[in-house]
C-alpha cells in the first residue's frame, strides 16, 4: 500500500498558477487526486503554495471488473435401465418333462385267408331266370350266387377265369347245373364279372372256402 506523502510548491506568478491547476487536472485524470493550498503570508505577498496530497492510493482507484465465475451445472444423471428379471415359473412348469409318447402305427387288419378245402376245374354257365332257389330263396340274377349239384347251402366258392385271371366269389344257394361237363351255374352278375355273357359258357377253376 503506497504511503501517503505531501509536496509543497510555491510559485509567485499567475503562471505559476495556471501550471499547477493543468498538474492538478492531469493528476486527478491519472487517478490521483491532489489538494492544492494557497499560502499567504507577510513575507510571501502574492505567491501561491500549492500542497498536493495523495488522498487515495493508485492501486484503490484501478476499476475492478467484476470477478464472474461461470456456474457449471451438473451433468443429467443417467438412469441405469431397469434389469430384466425372470418370472417364477409355475410350479407345473419346473418338473421334470417327459417327452410325449409317439403314436404307435395302427395295426392294419387283416382277415385270415380262406382255408381252400377243395379245388379243380370244370365247365360254368349262367342263368337270368328262375322264380325260386332250391333253398328257398327268390332268385335275384344281381347277386353273386350259384348253383352246384353237392355241395351245402350258403358254401363258399372262388370261381377264377384262367383265360384272364379274373376271379369271383359266389355263394351256393341253388342246385344246378344238369349238363354234362358243367359244375356250376353262376348267376348272371357272377358271370359277367369274370367274362363276358355273350360267351355263354367257359372253363373255370374253382376253389371251395371254408
Amino acid at each position: 500500500m503506497a504511503g501517503k506523502h505531501s509536496r509543497t510548491r510555491i510559485f509567485s506568478s499567475p503562471a505559476g498558477i495556471v501550471a499547477t491547476a493543468a498538474v492538478g487536472v492531469a493528476l486527478a485524470v491519472g487517478g490521483t487526486v491532489g489538494a492544492v493550498q494557497l499560502v499567504s503570508g507577510p513575507d510571501q505577498s502574492g505567491q501561491v503554495a500549492l500542497d498536493l496530497a495523495p488522498t487515495t492510493a493508485a492501486s484503490s482507484l484501478t476499476p475492478r471488473s467484476p470477478a464472474v465465475t461461470p456456474s457449471v451445472s451438473a451433468s443429467p444423471s443417467v438412469t441405469a435401465s431397469p434389469s430384466a428379471t425372470r418370472s417364477q415359473q409355475a410350479a407345473s412348469r419346473s418338473k421334470e418333462r417327459t417327452s410325449s409318447p409317439k403314436p404307435k402305427p395302427t395295426a392294419k387288419k387283416t382277415t385270415a385267408a380262406a382255408k381252400v378245402l377243395e379245388s379243380g376245374s370244370c365247365g360254368a354257365s349262367f342263368y337270368s331266370d328262375g322264380q325260386l332257389t332250391a333253398n328257398g330263396e327268390s332268385f335275384n340274377p344281381d347277386a353273386l350266387t350259384a348253383a352246384h349239384k353237392t355241395l351245402p347251402f350258403n358254401t363258399k366258392v372262388r370261381v377264377t377265369n384262367p383265360a384272364n385271371g379274373k376271379s369271383v366269389t359266389v355263394r351256393i344257394n341253388d342246385r344246378g347245373p344238369f349238363i354234362d361237363g358243367r359244375c356250376l351255374d353262376l348267376s348272371r352278375a357272377a358271370f359277367a364279372t369274370i367274362a363276358s355273357v355273350d360267351v355263354g359258357a367257359l372253363t373255370v377253376r374253382y376253389e371251395v372256402l371254408g
